[in-house]
């Protein structure tokens, strides 16, 4: 696990399901984990009172943490029976004060999870990065209903995001950018 910034950690394990390495973030002080799996070693001092989704396929070890699990509403319907879940609304104030933001392209549940207090937006499958400090881009076509659709829908939705006040940018799947998050951004939304 590293501190990425005072107070918020991130981490990466395997992910059996799609075989490979997907990120973790964990809010200290405000005990939130954001999609998270295991972190390794589990430490004494890792506690989450609260797991935030940001969409429904990130449930990954939640279950195991023993706390609620808050997922968007138009995702909860997939988790049902799986432990006990809370849904939120996009502009919900969510616990630990991250506010959660419509995306919704790609998937019907696609959201952004913003923490002011860090200056951090948390993405789903929208934005990803392949290589260590590499570019930002899109999934892959094949993982699109629509491939064309969807990128404009994350383009226009992304655009708007960039009014909100961050410059950590966590990624699901890929490394966390941090510092100029916003300025590695806009390239993807002119492509």
């Amino acid at each position: 696990m590293d501190e990425i910034a005072s107070g918020l950690w991130h981490w990466t394990a395997l992910r059996e399901t799609i075989g490979s390495q997907v990120s973790s973030y964990y809010l200290a002080e405000e005990r939130v984990a954001i999609d998270p799996m295991l972190p390794p070693g589990r430490p004494e001092w890792f506690r989450p009172e609260n797991v935030l989704l940001t969409c429904r396929h990130h449930d990954r070890d939640a279950w195991q943490l023993g706390c609620p699990v808050w997922v968007v509403a138009q995702g909860a319907y997939e988790l049902e029976g799986r432990g006990e879940i809370r849904t939120y609304e996009w502009g919900d104030e969510l616990p630990g004060g991250v506010i959660a933001h419509e995306v919704d392209s790609l998937s019907p549940d696609e959201t952004a999870l913003y923490s002011p207090a860090h200056r951090a937006l948390a993405v789903g499958d929208g934005v990803i990065r392949w290589e260590l400090d590499g570019p930002l881009g899109f999934v892959p076509d094949r993982f699109m209903d629509d491939p064309e659709g969807d990128k404009a829908g994350l383009r226009a939705a992304y655009e708007r995001l960039l009014d909100l006040d961050f410059d950590l940018l966590l990624l699901a799947h890929g490394d966390p950018v941090v510092g100029d998050a916003k300025d590695q951004l806009r390239p993807l939304l002119r492509t």
